[in-house]
């Protein structure tokens, strides 16, 4: 039997799981290392009674592996609760979204031209390389680096987009600079609490969300990471793992994990292990001994971006409504102005949702979630609301800062070590971390049984076209 350890139990730790268990069959023998709580960033925060998800809400339609998972654990895709949305530029709205699909779309090509057209044409081809990945994957092949993982679905310009800004990038196809301030920097906002300087890729996947339909888990999504590790039979510990140091045995590595927990500290053996927790200096005190060449800091800053959960009156005089019955939106994102401390505010559903489920009124107490990148002032939570009955405040330090990042982190370690974190340097969202586990267990099976053939191979679309 092998012995594998999983450091964390976000998505990452839950999928990686979940993926050795079922590559290396029931010869493997799983411990998952966690030291706050099942569900990493996929947590939910109660208001009356009702659970909220306080971040990682929605899901892709096209994300294959997130609907596996739902399928397999027999969960069920919560349904959409229609909403309209707008942007907000700290002074009027300078786009609105209607009942009416079309008139959307005359909005949007009046405002903008044929930009919204070669955005969409850019995000396609984008989307349409990046699902290659599944047939790869279905078929056993893994890489051994992001940069060859990228390489294999779009070439060097894949590798080039996690080098240049997404503004860039749609510049060069035509996009206008007035539709890049306007609309992408509210969509980045929202999603990454950044700007139009992320890199094309990470922006790409966050556009291809904006534009497509999205999902999220009845129930809340933190239920795929406790289903996953159930369904793989995985001990899980609660301790915060402080270091791995490296021994031999019979010419393989052996990985000593250390671990502190309430009973205090200890440690244990494996064959194998996979790190889901960002190795990145303060944000993990890990320690890595006896490693030959020594194991290097990983280069990257993250982002600060705080969740406020907060149930109350809309104050939509704010927005330039002073009726609040007639404030149609329930979605407001934000353009890149100074001014504006907050990049994106919804009217959220419960995680539960009941077949007599309805939204609230716009002038009724609703649960918002407000993303902002530092926590809000009570003059800044009396601008954006009439009155207040809770607030409820997560910090989060989760997101990379993509401007800092010059090349991406590695996958592989050692040996038998491998990092999973490093793939939110390409894109963060739920389907980029399930791929680079479903990649770091098939790398791991693949290297374990000398299956090299397997790994890093050039020109896969025609090997999977001649396997069919």
């Amino acid at each position: 039997r092998s012995l594998a350890a999983v450091v964390g139990a976000g998505l990452g730790g839950s999928a990686s799981a979940y993926f050795l268990q079922q590559h290396f069959g029931p010869q493997v023998q799983l411990d998952v290392y966690e030291a706050a709580g099942v569900g990493g960033r996929l947590a939910t925060v109660t208001v009356n009674k009702q659970q909220y998800e306080s971040r990682g809400a929605s899901i892709h339609a096209l994300s294959l592996h997130m609907q596996d998972f739902v399928k397999i654990l027999g969960l069920k895709q919560r349904r959409e609760v229609a909403g309209k949305s707008a942007i907000f530029s700290g002074e009027h709205f300078v786009l609105e979204e209607t009942d009416w699909y079309l008139l959307n779309l005359f909005r949007l090509w009046w405002h903008y031209g044929i930009s919204f057209l070669r955005l969409q044409m850019w995000v396609e081809e984008v989307m349409e390389k990046f699902m290659r990945i599944y047939k790869y994957q279905a078929h056993g092949y893994a890489f051994s680096s992001l940069e060859e993982l990228l390489r294999s679905l779009g070439g060097e310009a894949f590798v080039n987009m996690t080098q240049r800004s997404v503004a860039e990038s749609l510049l060069e196809v035509g996009v206008t600079q007035r539709f890049v301030d306007d609309v992408i920097a509210a969509v980045l906002r929202s999603s990454y609490g950044q700007s139009v300087l992320v890199p094309a890729f990470a922006g790409a996947m966050s556009l291809a969300g904006a534009q497509g339909s999205t999902w999220a888990v009845e129930g809340g999504n933190k239920l795929v990471c406790s289903g996953l590790l159930k369904l793989t039979k995985a001990n899980v510990i609660s301790a915060r793992v402080t270091g791995i140091s490296l021994h031999s045995s019979e010419g393989r590595a052996l990985y000593q994990v250390h671990y502190e927990s309430t009973e205090g500290q200890g440690s244990a053996f494996y064959d194998l292990v996979v790190v889901t927790t960002p190795l990145h200096p303060g944000r993990s005190n890990f320690t890595f001994e006896n490693f030959d060449p020594p194991i290097a800091d990983l280069p990257g800053a993250f982002q600060p971006s705080v969740t406020s959960v907060v149930h109350g009156y809309l104050n939509s005089s704010y927005f330039g409504f002073p009726d609040p019955k007639l404030f149609p939106f329930t979605s407001i994102l934000t353009t890149d102005t100074p001014e504006l401390f907050f990049h994106a505010m919804d009217n959220i559903c419960p995680v539960n949702i009941s077949a007599a489920f309805r939204r609230k009124q716009p002038q009724e107490a609703a649960v918002w979630r407000v993303l902002s990148p530092q926590p809000l002032d009570k003059a800044q939570l009396k601008t954006l609301f009439r009155s207040y009955y809770s607030v409820q405040v997560t910090e989060w330090q989760e997101q990379p800062r993509y401007d800092a990042a010059k090349a991406l982190p590695p996958v592989v370690l050692h040996e038998s070590l491998f990092y999973l974190s490093g793939v939110e340097w390409v894109a963060s969202s739920m389907e980029m971390v399930a791929v680079a586990a479903k990649n770091v267990a098939l790398l791991a099976y693949n290297r374990w049984h000398q299956e090299l053939e397997k790994i890093d191979q050039k020109d896969l679309m025609h090997k999977v076209k001649t396997e069919l």
